[in-house]
């Protein structure tokens, strides 16, 4: 699928997600037979559930389909729609991510290796990652992309923070 393709899809559906309250986090156009796959992962702060995925999916739809009596992205061919929400696997590689998983234990890589820790707080310049050695504050440019660690129980006083 061409980027003009991907691109032009972007600016209907950008606005759409964002008046529904979720950022964009992946956008994936491709052909599949004669049909155009449109994969879109979405996310906001305080999380989502199938409810609110399905909502955005509706306006989502409802956007694409008007553009195309406007001569949208698909005018020559039909288009299928999934829509849904990042899972634990995706890297944490923004600042938003990272403040969305604080009280999650994660892996990340620093200039002095690989490190686990709890997310104990983020904003805009970096992260506070609780340590073996304690409270650690890390800047953004100074750590690769965090891995969430699965964990079927957790330390007392750990609990995630509702959001």
């Amino acid at each position: 699928m061409s980027d003009a393709v991907r691109r032009r899809v972007e600016a209907v559906i950008t606005p759409v997600i964002n008046d529904e309250g979720y950022d964009l986090e992946e956008l994936k156009v491709s052909q599949a037979g004669r049909r155009t796959l449109v994969r879109l992962l979405v996310d906001r702060d305080g999380g989502t559930d199938l409810d609110a995925i399905a909502a955005v999916s509706r306006a989502v739809s409802k956007a694409l389909d008007a553009s195309e009596e406007a001569d949208g992205p698909f005018a020559t061919s039909t288009y299928t729609l999934e829509v849904s929400s990042p899972g634990v696997d995706r890297p944490l590689t923004l600042p938003r991510h990272w403040r969305r998983n604080i009280g999650r234990l994660v892996s990340v890589k620093r200039d002095n290796g690989t490190v686990t820790g709890r997310i104990l707080s983020a904003d805009d310049r970096g992260v506070e990652l609780q340590l073996s050695g304690g409270p650690s504050r890390v800047g953004y440019g100074d750590l690769g992309p965090g891995r969430i660690q699965l964990e079927f129980s957790r330390p007392s006083g750990t609990e995630e923070k509702e959001g």
